[in-house]
């Protein structure tokens, strides 16, 4: 975002003189993207930090849809954990209502709908 100063649309950064985030060696548009977390979710004091960390997966996987499908091994294998733990956090945002889950059966990824909540 910017500002007009003078008819001329500055960078929010030349105005107060220094970088407040550097990305190094890439911008906020390459080709991995990047993931918006709401501040409810990322405030909560509801959540664990795991929790917290497998929502903004969802929400990476999810886009600008409502939901999602990733395979649980994925999900784990994406934020570092194991399938088991991955899991307890889902439950965790699914007890705390931030996470719907619609299960499709055996073999099948299951749905993920994202909710958010003041937390």
């Amino acid at each position: 975002m910017g500002e007009f100063r003078n008819g001329e649309l500055k960078n929010i950064g030349d105005l107060i003189g220094q970088r407040t985030i550097v990305f190094q060696g890439a911008d906020a548009f390459t080709e991995k993207g990047f993931t918006q977390v709401p501040n409810a979710i990322l405030r909560s004091k509801k959540l664990s930090m795991g929790a917290k960390l497998t929502y903004a997966a969802l929400l990476s996987y999810a886009w600008s849809n409502d939901f999602c499908f990733p395979g649980q091994q994925r999900l784990a294998d994406d934020i570092g954990v194991t399938r088991q733990t991955a899991n307890e956090y889902i439950g965790e945002l699914k007890k705390k209502g931030f996470v719907n889950v619609k299960r499709k059966g055996q073999g099948r990824t299951n749905i993920y709908e994202l909710k958010v909540r003041k937390g």
